[in-house]
């Protein structure tokens, strides 16, 4: 006999944030993912730059994460991932390279395989990196044999346009300025937790639908 598998999605939130606007967007991706009934699992991206740099440009709290850091094996245990960065002229920065590039076991083993992804970013300006930071990551999500799970217009705030805000198709984001005075606007708040509920909802379907396969 067969053991029964959890019908509850395990989904890892997965970011790492300079100044904290991905911060703020990521707590209410895990305060949507939760609102599902999903097992939540966030982590932060370690930080690669030394101290004295990121004192330098006014930084410095990814030194001190909130949640545990980010390894290979937490991302072989979600059944969906939504990985949260900022860019960097249009793709994501060094520190989540530095994790894309150890999961080459994970590569290798197929381990994430068939898995769900998301992403959610900030950029300096309307007109940045809002959708190629994520378009610039699906080379790593294809080689992993990942799936993207898009937000599309499913909420209408995604196509707001009264306001400087942040938000596409491809998942949530918010114009931070170039030096990031800017805060997320509620509307990219709301997009954030809608994201959250969205996909884990979505991976639900698939988690559920293994169970009785």
């Amino acid at each position: 006999m067969r053991p029964i598998r959890s019908t509850q999605p395990i989904i890892a939130v997965v970011f790492y944030s300079t100044y904290g606007h991905i911060g703020a967007l990521a707590e209410k991706v895990i305060e949507g993912a939760k609102s599902t009934g999903a097992i939540v699992k966030p982590y932060f991206i370690e930080e690669t730059l030394p101290k004295e740099v990121l004192e330098k440009m006014y930084a410095g709290g990814s030194l001190n994460p909130k949640y545990p850091l980010a390894t290979p094996e937490a991302l072989k245990e979600a059944d969906g991932i939504i990985i949260g960065a900022p860019t960097r002229y249009g793709r994501v920065p060094a520190q989540v390279s530095a994790l894309f590039d150890q999961t080459g076991g994970l590569w290798a083993t197929g381990g994430l395989v068939g898995k769900f992804v998301s992403m959610f970013t900030s950029t300096a300006g309307q007109h940045s990196g809002h959708e190629t930071t994520i378009t610039t990551t699906f080379p790593f999500f294809a080689h992993h044999g990942l799936v993207y799970v898009p937000i599309g217009y499913s909420n209408p705030l995604v196509g707001e346009i009264d306001s400087v805000q942040g938000g596409s198709p491809y998942g949530a984001s918010t114009v931070a300025a170039s030096d990031g005075h800017l805060q997320p606007t509620e509307n990219d708040l709301a997009v954030a937790e809608h994201q959250g509920k969205y996909f884990s909802n979505f991976v639900a379907t698939f988690v559920k639908g293994k169970t009785v396969a």
